[in-house]
């Protein structure tokens, strides 16, 4: 009997131990999920979609020249619905993945932006770990179907449960006054690369990062991606524009003339395949060495954006006609 008991309680611990965990883990995610919200903060316009704005009539794709270069602030007061899908190193297919996700909110005709940089043939990030962490945030607002290699182990554990993930992130959750110190640290890191930084040295490390290093600037699949992208727009009745944002001359120098020969040769031929136009204001003199406009090389600051918009207002047939 006794023997019996000693079997029945290691079977119980055996069950209970893990489930005690389990449940541990359950109730820690429940105020941790705020958390790791919290850090994918560049996604949460997407929540404006189907609430605060719906039936868009303007909108763009694209990597950080998406992201940072286009504001609708104006568009925006005069009525129109504008939306900016953009985002640091999106590739194409997250373009697409996005638009198949979000583009019941788009009305027929919408203008698409569909930004064209340097990198955008490549990879803009340097590593495939790089890569993966910058693909973990898509999970947090794509349905499944429409994830790039999407992978069931990932969504668990970055999405639906993030606190298997959390790592050093699990500190956060302890009370404020035992957390303050690694704040301030993490504070003074951002302080020293803000001050650090300077114009021409950052032109220098933007061109390192898409320039350097690469074995093909051109891959066959960037440009299959972005064909893609292309031909969903036209099946959904959305105007694809092909563009390149305006660049400074400390990142447009040291570009290779017969990178430069190769690039424009593609995106012509693209364009000239698909019917799509292509506007070109990587070069613009009314940017390139005016830096008041830049934040940094090739990202303009929050006065070009805006004068950058009221250009292609004036200057982009369809979005001309749309604003008509």
């Amino acid at each position: 009997m006794t023997r019996k008991k000693e079997i029945l309680t290691f079977i119980i611990k055996c069950i209970a131990i893990p489930a005690a965990a389990v449940l541990l883990l359950y109730l820690l995610n429940i105020p941790y999920r705020k958390i790791d919200d919290d850090k994918y903060r560049d996604l949460w316009n997407l929540r404006m979609l189907g609430n605060q704005i719906e039936d868009v009539e303007i909108a763009n794709v694209g990597s950080s020249h998406g992201a940072y270069d286009f504001t609708y602030d104006s568009l925006s007061e005069d009525g129109y619905s504008c939306f900016n899908f953009g985002n640091v190193s999106q590739t194409y297919d997250y373009d697409l993945a996005l638009l198949k996700e979000y583009g019941d909110y788009l009305e027929d005709g919408c203008v698409v932006f569909i930004p064209i940089s340097y990198f955008s043939f490549n990879n803009e990030t340097v590593n495939e770990s790089e890569a993966q962490a910058l693909s973990v945030k898509y999970y947090h607002c794509l349905s499944p179907k429409n994830i790039p290699d999407y992978d069931l182990f990932t969504d668990i554990v970055t999405a639906r449960f993030p606190i298997l993930s959390a790592g050093e992130d699990l500190l956060k959750l302890l009370p404020e006054k035992l957390t303050v110190h690694a704040q301030e640290d993490e504070g003074e890191a951002q302080m020293d690369e803000a001050a650090v930084a300077e114009f021409a040295n950052r032109a220098a490390a933007r061109f390192d990062r898409h320039f350097n290093n690469k074995e093909d600037y051109f891959l066959p699949e960037r440009e299959a991606q972005l064909l893609k992208l292309i031909t969903y727009c036209k099946e959904h009745e959305f105007t694809p524009v092909l563009i390149t944002t305006p660049f400074s001359v400390y990142y447009t120098d040291p570009v290779p003339e017969d990178f430069l020969d190769r690039f424009h040769s593609t995106v012509n031929r693209i364009a000239s395949d698909t019917g799509v136009n292509y506007y070109d204001y990587s070069h613009d003199d009314r940017f390139s060495e005016n830096l008041i406009l830049f934040s940094d090389s090739d990202h303009l600051n929050a006065e070009g954006a805006n004068y950058f918009m009221e250009i292609l207002a004036e200057e982009v047939p369809e979005l001309q006609e749309k604003l008509d």
